[in-house]
């Protein structure tokens, strides 16, 4: 058979070993909607892939974004919400070597990083997959390491530290989820901080002191207001996921208090339109506390960082 009959994807993103660059592959919620996959970002850096949280789209966005999914090794979690992990499973077996590809799958154990639960957490997903993992170990003879998981638990402390790439968690506040980190990638005295879902914290402003890039929760409180008030029978539901969230005007604080080169939101809620119109509005306020450059974060946007 010619292998040019096989469907493979049209762009695989080149990665240049000196290059650091986050791109944001899920923006949104637990709630589903057109345009916004799940929490999920990837961080490429020293030739590697890190992937923060894998949402429930991660695999696709991945490829959308030109990452195929089987350069994924490392996954870190900030938290087990399942906006946050749902697309664990999907992932572990995508990015095993199991199947024939142009780009060769994870032949050894997926490192998986994150809060002192994720093993807990996130062995019930890979126990939920050994009758899967058995047929592809004995009839399709895949890597047998790649079979397995290897845990590193922090939430204060130091969980990669490798060919001068650093990764640092700190403890944020996302109760009653607990534990709950943020994350901060640095190399070569550069530095990105993923910010996690969380209340305004000191952590996040100490970690992201002259970072070159914040990637923070946020929601519109007054939006959040407003469809409170028009819908008073959904009150409760609508505002309560926002008590432990930050608000834009508390993340562009946080950014200047941290001197942050730029400021990147993510988590949107609620997500605006793509006019600009609609993100004048979610960034209202924002430009009169932080001056320095502000983007309201899209599905597959692309960060360097210079």
């Amino acid at each position: 058979m010619d292998h040019q009959e096989y469907i493979e994807p049209n762009f695989i993103r080149p990665i240049d070993p000196e290059e650091f660059s986050v791109v944001l592959l899920g923006t949104g919620t637990p709630r589903a909607y057109r345009g916004a996959a799940k929490p999920s970002v990837a961080v490429i850096v020293a030739g590697k892939v890190f992937l923060v949280d894998s949402g429930g789209e991660v695999v696709r966005q991945l490829i959308e974004s030109g990452i195929m999914p089987q350069r994924i090794e490392h996954v870190f979690f900030t938290h087990h919400h399942y906006d946050h992990n749902g697309g664990f499973i999907d992932l572990f077996i995508s990015s095993w070597r199991t199947h024939v590809g142009i780009i060769d799958g994870r032949k050894n154990a997926m490192k998986v990083y994150g809060p002192t639960n994720t093993r807990e957490i996130i062995q019930k997903y890979h126990d939920a997959l050994s009758y899967d993992i058995s047929l592809r170990l004995s009839y399709n003879k895949s890597d047998t390491d790649g079979a397995l998981i290897e845990f590193t638990e922090h939430d204060n402390g130091v969980l990669y530290d490798q060919d001068g790439v650093k990764v640092t968690a700190f403890e944020v506040d996302h109760r009653p989820v607990k534990p709950c980190i943020g994350m901060k990638f640095e190399y070569k005295g550069r530095s990105v901080v993923i910010s996690g879902d969380t209340r305004p914290v000191e952590n996040t402003v100490l970690h992201s002191q002259n970072a070159d890039l914040l990637v923070h929760d946020a929601y519109n409180k007054t939006w959040l207001d407003q469809i409170a008030e028009q819908n008073p029978e959904l009150a409760i539901q609508v505002t309560n996921p926002a008590k432990y969230h930050t608000t834009t005007l508390e993340a562009a604080e946080i950014a200047a208090r941290a001197q942050v080169k730029h400021l990147v939101l993510t988590h949107h809620i609620p997500a605006p339109k793509r006019t600009p119109e609609a993100e004048a509005s979610y960034l209202a306020g924002m430009g009169e506390i932080y001056s320095g450059p502000i983007t309201l974060g899209r599905d597959l946007m692309e960060f360097r960082i210079l």
